[in-house]
């Protein structure tokens, strides 16, 4: 069976995974994570069910809060970042005396 892996966002500070595990048992879901200090989470469901449990979840209540669900996306490596240093390109008061 493949599997899915979905972002929960805005997830109460209070839930455990256990929780969480509860909230998506319609969908036969596996292994849950919570960062707990992020306010989020990720929750594996059957791949042939992550549309419909996106569907029937996003912009549901979930202990008092309105949690986001869509399809986790892999972490971007890097990039970002940009520029640093105070030099401002426009060559003013560079290698003039």
């Amino acid at each position: 069976m493949a599997t899915k892996t979905l972002f929960v966002g805005n997830l109460p500070y209070s839930i455990s995974e256990n929780d969480l595990l509860e909230h998506f048992a319609k969908f036969s879901p596996g292994n849950a994570r919570i960062i707990a200090q992020r306010g989020f989470g990720f929750i594996d469901v059957d791949a042939d069910q992550m549309v419909e449990a996106i569907n029937e979840t996003n912009m549901k209540d979930l202990g008092g809060r309105t949690i986001a669900v869509n399809e986790a996306q892999p972490r971007s490596s890097g990039g970002g970042g940009g520029g640093g240093g105070r030099s401002s390109g426009n060559g003013y008061g560079r290698g003039r005396r």
